[in-house]
């Protein structure tokens, strides 16, 4: 049934949703990686798409940028048309040392400054963190394909130009692997409606050191994280598979 942002029928998403904020990445990553992927949704450009990877039916779709609009998108695919797994696949900024342009980081938990989980956790503080089986995988399948991986916390940022540069040395300090604009929102979402989800970024540019990949390079090295968010869908199933 369609929603007012997405224009689809029950059954025309997977139940796993691979979600990049920018809809053009989601027309890239089906035309790229699905087999026989259609369009199910256009409504204000915000593509989806339905394919199979492998025989594995996945839907990709974009979500727009900051927590609202993630917010949005994965609320209604998760209660209007049966999303079970959303699988964040992005970029991010790095500020500690040991992370590297290129690298994969993967948001154990995702602190934030934005008000949405208080609001929806009726004012106290909601721990926002990634399906324990779906970090594992994405772990795992990062090791498998030779790429550099960070696991920990992440900060999703309210503002894209924030105006407070003691913040970068405040994120320094508790260790943040990585910072976005999404992950918290995402988590506080998959919660309160029972799903699962993820968040898997790769590093595009650092913060305090001032690397930043080219934008030929971040095409070569997004095509890593996506094989990486889907092969630890692969991985997923088999586990559930062998679990049931």
């Amino acid at each position: 049934m369609a929603t007012p942002h997405i224009k689809a029928e029950r059954g025309d998403f997977a139940d796993t949703v691979l979600m990049p904020g920018d809809p053009l990445r989601a027309r890239y990553i089906a035309e790229t990686f699905l087999d026989d992927a259609r369009l199910v949704n256009e409504v204000r450009n915000m593509y989806g798409y339905t394919g199979t990877y492998r025989g594995r039916e996945i839907s990709v779709m974009g979500h727009g940028m900051g927590i609202p609009s993630i917010s949005i998108y994965a609320k209604e695919l998760i209660t209007e048309f049966d999303v079970k797994r959303l699988i964040r696949v992005g970029s991010c900024g790095a500020v500690r040392d040991d992370v590297a342009v290129r690298d994969v980081v993967i948001g154990m938990g995702a602190s934030t400054d934005s008000g949405v989980n208080r609001t929806r956790f009726l004012g106290n503080d909601l721990g926002a963190i990634a399906d324990f089986e779906l970090t594992r995988h994405a772990v795992d399948a990062a090791r498998e394909h030779g790429v550099p991986v960070k696991v920990g916390n992440i900060f999703s940022a309210d503002l894209f130009y924030d105006p407070r540069p003691e913040m970068i040395e405040m994120m320094r300090r508790y260790g943040i692997v990585g910072v976005e604009m999404e992950a918290a929102g995402l988590y506080g979402v998959a919660a309160e409606y029972g799903a699962r989800a993820a968040t898997i970024c790769t590093v595009s540019d650092h913060i305090v050191k001032g690397d930043s990949l080219s934008s030929d390079e971040r095409a070569t090295t997004f095509d890593d994280m996506m094989r990486i968010a889907l092969d630890s869908v692969l991985r997923d199933d088999a586990t559930r598979e062998a679990n049931a």
